[in-house]
C-alpha cells in the first residue's frame, strides 16, 4: 500500500486524532508540524479561510509536503458571531495574561462572562471550521472545504471528551454536549469531522494517496511503500 505523509499544520493533539482517523482510510499518514520542530503561524486575518491559508502555507513551506491546515472556532449570535477567529486566543484578546495550559479554562471562563445572564434562548452558537490542503505552497487551486456544527453555550461544564469549548456546547437534539459525545459520533457530527468528509470525498476523486503521488505532490520521499 502506498503511505502518503501530509502535514497538519497544527500542534493540537485533538485535531490530529480527529484527522488521522478520518485520512487514514485513503493512505494518508497525518503528521503534525511539531515533529519537524515547524513553530505555529501567525493568524493576523479576520477570516477563517484566510488564516487557514497561511498556516498551510507556513508549514508547507518550512517542510515541504503536502500541508492541511484548519481554522475553526466557536461563534456566538449575541455576541456577534465572536470569538470566531479569536476562539483559541479569546481571554488574551480580552487583555488577560495566559498561560498555554490553561488556555482552555480561561477561554471558556471569558465567553460565559461575556454571555452572563443571557437565557438560552439567545445563547445560540455554531463552530465553524474551514480545512485546507495545499499541494505546494504556490498552489493555485487549494483543496478547501467547511462545515458548521449548530447548538448553544450552557454554563455548567458537562462531559470529559473533546477540548477546546466541547463541554460547555450543548447540542440541543442530543441533549448532551459536544464533550459526551464518543469519538466516532463526534467525528460524525462536528464541523471538522463534516468539513473533513468533504475533503476526502474530494481526495478520493483525486485518487487518495495513490493520486497525490502520481500527479506529483510534495517533496521527493513523500511516499512510503508497506
Amino acid at each position: 500500500m502506498t503511505i502518503s505523509r501530509i502535514v497538519l499544520a497544527s500542534g493540537n493533539a485533538g485535531k490530529l486524532r480527529e484527522f488521522s482517523a478520518l485520512l487514514a482510510p485513503l493512505g494518508f499518514e497525518l503528521l503534525p508540524q511539531s515533529a519537524f520542530g515547524v513553530p505555529a503561524a501567525e493568524e493576523p486575518h479576520g477570516t477563517f479561510v484566510e488564516n487557514a491559508l497561511a498556516k498551510a502555507r507556513h508549514a508547507r513551506l518550512a517542510i515541504g509536503l503536502p500541508a492541511l491546515a484548519d481554522d475553526s472556532g466557536i461563534c456566538v449570535d449575541a455576541l456577534g458571531g465572536h470569538p470566531g477567529v479569536w476562539s483559541a486566543r479569546w481571554a488574551e484578546r480580552q487583555g488577560q495574561t495566559v498561560p498555554a495550559a490553561e488556555a482552555d479554562a480561561t477561554n471558556n471562563a471569558r465567553l460565559l462572562a461575556d454571555l452572563a445572564g443571557l437565557p438560552a434562548r439567545q445563547r445560540r452558537a455554531h463552530y465553524y471550521c474551514v480545512l485546507v490542503l495545499l499541494r505546494s505552497a504556490d498552489d493555485p487551486q487549494p483543496l478547501i472545504a467547511d462545515a458548521s456544527w449548530h447548538g448553544e453555550v450552557i454554563d455548567t461544564p458537562r462531559g470529559s471528551g473533546g477540548f477546546g469549548y466541547d463541554a460547555h456546547f450543548l447540542l440541543s437534539s442530543l441533549g448532551r454536549t459536544a464533550a459526551e459525545l464518543a469519538p466516532e459520533t463526534k467525528n460524525e457530527l462536528s464541523h471538522r469531522g463534516r468539513a473533513m468528509r468533504v475533503l476526502v470525498e474530494r481526495l478520493r476523486e483525486e485518487g487518495g494517496a495513490a493520486g497525490i503521488g502520481a500527479a506529483g505532490i510534495g517533496a521527493a520521499g513523500n511516499e512510503i511503500s508497506r
